[in-house]
């Protein structure tokens, strides 16, 4: 029988996939696989929410005008320059749809963000991947990659699912490469988990350039993951673009509300980067005493750890046994990483409890 025909860049989309939440069986377990705080939510943030969250008959502002004005205040922006979606997912697939199309190339770097290809091939443009340097971002390689037909750069930082970060300096030097044409896209999900002295830059560049647009999220250090609300800020001609295919009510009231009053909260946004500091670096200790076994952690910026198996203990059987004990990790073979890891930084007890039984796992496989 004869049915409409998806487009052939459509089915080459691999879908994306969660991080999981339970165990096949169906038995709960400590999730470190989708980048959660840990500390859950600002309560006046929680407050703000249940306060608004009656008021399922109305629509939301399709304007977003009060958080846009909070953002603006909290970090000296231009509120008109500011964009908001479901996600920052929703600003990157914007970002995607409004600057390449069939035809156009769009770069991103080996093990990034899963969502970048998703959103070119789903524009019909052709993903073109620039190789790491042990991991993290290589600009030179970038700028190897670029051809007339590149629209778009995709680049996280610090990146997902790496955790590695890109200097300032870096970020300036790729910036100057590209032709006014190219549209940088900064993915800056896990911004807030860095401190002021690694300002990457991107922010200052997009007040000032006409080619760059930088992505923030609320899902991550504020804790607002199950509301997904998303912005970005670049030029004005960028923000005008995208406003022309962004869906006018993505966000709920109890979400905008919550989100404005998370901005407020600094002592919860200052007590989570605290926390993931300092059980990040504890984590990456314990990994590294068990670099006779194989065990590599990637230097991370973020709020998770890639840890690398490359002895007997392999990550897939790692992965597994980690589950027997009770913690969810991300597997990451559908990334070109079947030999890693990516661990959520989760509570004190969650997060010593991975590591006592990865002990146990290595010692198991000897």
């Amino acid at each position: 029988m004869n049915a409409p025909i998806p487009k052939p860049w459509i089915m080459d989309i691999h879908p994306y996939v969660p991080g999981k939440s339970t165990t096949d069986d169906g038995r709960k377990v400590a999730k470190l696989s989708s980048n959660e705080n840990p500390l859950g939510t600002s309560e006046v943030a929680r407050a703000a929410f249940l306060a608004h969250a009656g008021n399922l008959e109305r629509y939301p502002d399709a304007g977003a005008v009060d958080l846009r004005d909070a953002l603006a205040t909290k970090h000296g922006l231009d509120a008109d320059r500011i964009i908001y979606g479901n996600g920052s997912d929703e600003v990157l697939h914007l970002a995607a749809g409004a600057f390449a199309g069939p035809g156009d190339e769009i770069i991103y770097v080996n093990y990034g963000f899963t969502v970048y290809p998703i959103a070119t091939r789903r524009v019909g443009a052709t993903p073109v991947v620039a190789p790491d340097k042990d991991y993290a971002t290589d600009v030179d390689a970038i700028i190897a990659s670029l051809t007339e037909r590149t629209r778009i750069v995709f680049l996280a930082n610090p990146n997902n699912p790496t955790g590695t970060f890109t200097p300032a300096a870096e970020i300036a030097r790729l910036h100057a490469a590209l032709p006014s044409t190219v549209l940088l896209v900064l993915d800056h999900a896990y911004a807030e988990y860095i401190g002021a002295e690694d300002d990457d830059g991107g922010m200052e560049l997009a007040k000032t350039t006409s080619n760059v647009l930088v992505t923030r999220t609320f899902s991550k250090i504020y804790g607002l993951a199950a509301e997904r609300i998303g912005w970005g800020y670049g030029a004005a001609p960028l923000i005008e673009a995208m406003h022309r295919i962004r869906l006018p009510f993505s966000i709920t009231i109890a979400g905008q509300k919550a989100a404005i009053a998370a901005i407020d909260d600094q002592a919860f946004v200052d007590a989570s980067r605290d926390h993931n500091a300092k059980w990040r670096t504890w984590f990456a200790d314990e990994i590294a005493k068990l670099g006779n076994a194989g065990l590599r952690a990637v230097p991370s910026k973020a709020n998770f750890l890639l840890v690398l198996f490359e002895g007997k203990l392999t990550a897939e059987a790692a992965y597994k046994g980690l589950m027997d004990h009770g913690y969810i990790v991300r597997w990451l073979p559908g990334q070109g990483l079947p030999h890693g890891l990516r661990i959520t930084i989760g509570t004190e007890d969650e997060i010593q409890g991975v590591a006592k039984a990865l002990r146990q796992l290595v010692e198991e496989a000897a």
